[in-house]
């Protein structure tokens, strides 16, 4: 008898195959194949005992090219095949598929040993899914406030630009004031344009407007309900960006209310 049994995993299920089965007790595969065959039939007429818990119809490939008929066993296969052997034959089987199963899910187990337990109830694991998905939201907040920072950097790396280190930076509230709006109107016209996006709860600039020295972003701390500390991007334009906003504006004849009053704009 062969005291080496393959176990693999094939979907959310271990298996072995038949063809190491028969080998591992001294059977022909066909004689193998025709006696799950019966135990399968046998097990159909009970609705209660489903044969893919033991044992899962597939096929191989011989030399030939020819297709043949082969069965993918579980644990529990096994052991109804243990079950029908005698003597030393069903001793040494047994043993030997139980400890071919039980390393491979120790194995599993070694590999997902970092990953999250699984929830008890639906209502936990809806709330796990809940804890997931507003984590990977703050942290694409994060990372992409983090990025307008980075773009909103490298003038100053490649150039002095006197717009960016201006202290007249001003709110998009100060500048909706302007015209008459809201700075919620204000925000949406941008956000129309393809000039700035919502990442959470932060608008910011796409990528080709924010590295032109329209906006300067500040992280400004603040206290969390849980007692730490976390970070808020608050985002202010200079007055370079003051400019991109009249002009784009004026296109769509949308003017500060200083112009429409018949003073010259400053």
């Amino acid at each position: 008898m062969e005291d080496q049994l393959n176990v693999f995993m094939k979907g959310n299920n271990l298996y072995t195959d038949s063809r190491e089965v028969a080998r591992m007790v001294g059977k022909r595969h066909d004689h193998l194949v025709r006696d799950i065959d019966g135990y399968i039939d046998a097990l159909s007429q009970s609705p209660k005992l489903g044969s893919d818990n033991f044992f899962k119809e597939s096929s191989y490939t011989a030399g030939t090219g020819k297709p043949y008929k082969c069965y993918l066993i579980t644990k529990k296969g096994c052991e109804f095949i243990a079950n029908k052997l005698t003597g030393q034959k069903g001793i040494l089987f047994t043993a030997t598929y139980i400890n071919a199963f039980h390393l491979m899910e120790d194995k599993l187990k070694e590999h997902n040993q970092d990953m999250f337990a699984l929830p008890k109830d639906y209502s936990s694991a809806l709330r796990e899914l809940a804890d997931k998905v507003d984590e990977n939201n703050k942290l694409k907040e994060t990372n992409a406030q983090q990025q307008q920072l980075i773009e909103e950097q490298k003038p100053k790396v490649n150039y002095y630009d006197i717009i960016l280190s201006s202290k007249n930076a001003i709110p998009i509230t100060q500048i909706a004031k302007d015209y008459g709006k809201t700075a919620q109107w204000m925000n949406e016209f941008l956000h129309k344009h393809k000039v700035q996006f919502k990442q959470g709860k932060t608008w910011l600039l796409y990528k080709d407007y924010a590295a032109q020295g329209y906006t300067k972003s500040e992280t400004i701390p603040y206290d969390k309900y849980d007692g730490e500390t976390g970070t808020a991007i608050h985002t202010k334009w200079t007055q370079k960006g003051r400019l991109f906003i009249y002009d784009l504006l004026k296109k769509y004849n949308v003017l500060p209310l200083i112009d429409m009053n018949g003073f010259d704009h400053k």
